[in-house]
């Protein structure tokens, strides 16, 4: 009996104590310095690593096969929207930048699988020490600490610019819009994908739906979400963006992922255990954060963004 009451007041234990961090201890934006600093302790602790593997990205469910492992939606993600961008048109040793590149899992298999010449640019300096841990030596891919609102590359550097979940944390999406832009050489492909809110001036949030964007926005250092179409208004009007700019919204593909990520920790308890106590505490603090995130998503207040323009 004793047994029993500890395994079922342990995890509610846990869960409260974590949802108190939760609420008073938020990641709120202030710099491009906090995202740095939350990617940094992310990284370092290794739990995000070893729950999800090396790619921190949604994956990509086919509507007739949902049911497919975790970890291979994630994959299948990078591979649809290469597909979907065009990249797969570009030859061998095609130079790609990727923006936001985590700990290097998207350009791992854009190098790998496609041949291309990969650079990662992120703001948190451990992952790209970790990327560069993650990477064979023989495998085409260098990764760089630089701010995605000021890249260091000449006009046109690249064949292609590659960018997944990593405009939410930009706090001027025009200018992250303009430098992506700037280095694409005229022709080159742009593949992006992000978190959108739905259209807000159109369709205001309710008091409950503001009170979760506010907490989906402190809880993982974003600045601010923008619809769908207000960004793809943004590269339409970039004097840069020569082709037709199409966008989509992929929530349908996408949304499983939100209770995988949670699933996960019961598919692979030793990842989280293997870590020590405070590793349980940081698994389910995260939590009510992936439980909302999947709500707003299903119910529409958030979005799935991909899209796709030539320079």
């Amino acid at each position: 009996m004793f047994v029993l009451i500890l395994s079922i007041f342990i995890p509610i234990l846990c869960f409260v104590v974590s949802f108190i961090i939760w609420s008073v201890n938020a990641r709120k934006y202030s710099s491009s310095g906090t995202v740095a600093s939350a990617y940094d302790a992310w990284t370092q602790d290794k739990l995000l690593e070893r729950l999800w593997g090396e790619h921190i990205h949604l994956g990509f469910y086919p509507l007739d096969k949902k049911n497919i492992d975790f970890r291979e939606a994630k994959v299948k993600f990078v591979h649809e929207l290469v597909k979907w961008s065009g990249l797969d048109k570009l030859p061998k040793g095609s130079r790609i930048l990727d923006i936001g590149c985590g700990i290097g899992g998207s350009s791992r298999i854009l190098a790998k699988y496609y041949g291309f010449n990969v650079t990662g640019i992120t703001i948190s300096p451990a992952q790209v020490k970790r990327a560069r841990e993650l990477t064979p030596s023989g495998l085409n891919c260098n990764f760089q600490v630089m701010d995605a609102l000021d890249l260091k590359f000449e006009d046109g550097s690249f064949d292609a610019v590659w960018s997944v979940e990593a405009g939410a944390h930009m706090s001027d999406k025009k200018i992250y819009a303009d430098e992506m832009l700037r280095t694409l050489r005229p022709g080159g492909y742009l593949a992006l994908a992000d978190w959108n809110s739905r259209d807000l001036s159109k369709y205001p949030p309710s008091l409950f739906e503001k009170v979760v964007l506010k907490q989906l926005l402190e809880q993982w250092v974003h600045p601010n979400f923008i619809s769908i179409k207000e960004f793809g208004n943004i590269l339409r009007t970039n004097q840069n963006s020569a082709g037709k700019v199409i966008f989509e919204n992929w929530n349908s593909y996408t949304n499983p992922s939100w209770y995988d990520s949670i699933i996960e920790g019961i598919r692979r308890p030793s990842a989280i255990l293997t870590l020590g106590p405070l590793a349980i505490i940081k698994s389910i603090r995260e939590i009510p954060t992936i439980l909302l995130m999947n709500w707003a998503f299903r119910k529409g207040l958030m979005e799935f963004g991909v899209y796709k323009c030539r320079g």
